[in-house]
């Protein structure tokens, strides 16, 4: 299959893959984003935005769909596909390859693939996504004001979000499979001492209740730790909130491109700085390639020349 080469390719259709495709638009490069399938990133997911300026309160697929017509007004072009594999050993060619066969080149490529929440993986939690299940308390907890929410997690994620959430719902549950959090100490008192927070201690989702809006979850003990503050094994709640962590989405770049430990792609910026502080070994050709760009602050820039992140 012929390669088609193109001048920028943009990995990614959430909001900075879409404002960078605005950017290189405007500038007549003739941007094609890679928007994913389905395209959009985690905005997709949301229900109503009432955070973004200009718009008092938009869903969130909606604001997708602004954003890319946008972008789509001064040339760019998108195609709704997932990346399969990269190939970025000639940096004059970098190419890309998507899970329908097509592939594609360009000098310049720009990730924009950001993260995603994880999940518990019930066909329920799925199924309910935006009608009551969030990953977002900043985003959604207004909708939640007076009423019972649950957060699952035991880490500082976990608490800020159970903690976001006391200022609309009138009780929060933190579900929690442990006996313990691994937060810090800090956020561990404050919410152990706030008095909207329940802490259920031992404790599985195993499955989210409800038809076309979250009305509860049910529970799986394990240890009597916590069994007295539920009548059952089912807990009547309007809202359930995720927050045991974030999966870069960078599996394809494993190998061509340096990610950090917990697998987000390095820039510049950090590069640099953990060059300099000795914590990351570099080949000679980027240990050169990190000092020749030492005074140009190419922030975005990656360990690839032509590959940048955002």
């Amino acid at each position: 299959m012929e390669t088609k080469r193109e001048n920028i390719i943009i990995i990614g259709g959430g909001p900075t893959g879409l404002s960078a495709a605005v950017y290189n638009a405007r500038a007549f490069l003739e941007p094609l984003v890679i928007a994913g399938s389905p395209p959009g990133g985690q905005l997709t997911l949301t229900s109503d935005v009432e955070n973004y300026p200009g718009f008092e309160s938009i869903l969130g697929p909606e604001l997708v769909e602004k954003y890319r017509k946008h972008a789509e007004k001064f040339g760019a072009r998108f195609v709704n596909e997932n990346v399969a594999s990269v190939d970025f050993s000639d940096q004059n060619n970098l190419k890309v390859k998507l899970n329908n066969g097509v592939e594609y080149s360009a000098r310049s490529i720009l990730i924009a693939t950001g993260a995603s929440a994880q999940w518990l993986g019930l066909e329920s939690e799925t199924r309910l996504r935006g009608r009551g299940v969030s990953a977002c308390a900043t985003c959604d907890g207004f909708f939640f004001k007076d009423k019972v929410v649950a957060v699952v997690g035991g880490g500082d994620t976990a608490m800020e979000e159970a903690l976001t959430l006391t200022k609309f719902a009138s009780k929060v549950y933190l579900i929690h499979r442990k006996d313990s959090f691994r937060a810090s100490q800090i956020m561990q008192k404050r919410v152990l001492a706030h008095e909207k927070i329940v802490v259920l201690w031992d404790t599985e989702v195993i499955e989210v209740l409800g038809e076309d809006k979250v009305s509860g979850l049910k529970l799986k003990f394990n240890s009597d730790k916590s069994k007295d503050k539920v009548k059952g094994d089912e807990l009547e709640v309007q809202g359930f909130f995720l927050a045991i962590g974030h999966k870069p989405s960078t599996d394809f770049l494993q190998g061509h491109v340096d990610l950090d430990k917990k697998g987000y792609v390095m820039t510049y910026a950090r590069l640099a700085e953990d060059f300099l502080r000795g914590n990351v070994e570099l080949s000679n050709e980027k240990r050169e390639y990190l000092k020749g760009g030492l005074d140009k602050h190419y922030s975005y820039s990656t360990s690839v020349l032509g590959v940048f992140a955002a």
